[in-house]
């Protein structure tokens, strides 16, 4: 098998195993807190949108829903997944995921709490870093949170990887 088919082999599971992880994390959250987390519905609309030339919106939840827009939205989250995990093994290398370590997992999961921060909320509407949430502190430390559970994730997939392969 080429390395670049292994790398990308290794990046897919890792990142679908680390987004599942923090999908989990997100339904836990959900129950015993109450604390919803962003509807990947409206990230499809979001995407569905740039067809049509826009990428900002004031408030996208009263944006014209697109066609398709759930699948979209949990496509890209996934896709999204994979593509931190890449991330992690082109600065890290593939040589990680056959000894993996916790601390490269979580300073990429903690790294990206910075796309929806800076980018997804404010093309969304919802302002810089949720500042225009009814509770920016809250969605910031949610934010945070569900990033480094996504970091752990990871981690962890990363382990399972290594002892599926063993």
């Amino acid at each position: 098998m080429s390395e670049w088919i292994e790398f990308l082999w290794r990046a897919i599971f890792i990142g679908i195993g680390a987004t599942l992880v923090m999908d989990i994390y997100k339904i836990i959250i959900k129950k015993l807190l109450g604390i919803k987390s962003l509807d990947f519905g409206l990230v499809g609309r979001w995407i569905g949108h740039f067809t049509k030339g826009q990428f900002y919106h004031n408030n996208i939840t009263k944006s014209t829903p697109v066609r398709g827009e759930k699948i979209i939205g949990w496509t890209a989250h996934y896709l999204i997944g994979i593509s931190f995990t890449t991330l992690l093994l082109f600065i890290w290398g593939i040589g990680w995921t056959k000894n993996p370590t916790i601390i490269p997992a979580l300073i990429i999961g903690i790294l990206t709490v910075a796309a929806p921060l800076f980018i997804m909320q404010p093309a969304l509407g919802f302002g810089v870093a949720a500042s225009k949430t009814p509770n920016p502190k809250v969605s910031r430390i949610s934010s945070f949170l569900t990033h480094t559970i996504y970091g752990l994730g990871i981690y962890l997939a990363a382990l399972l990887l290594k002892i599926v392969l063993n």
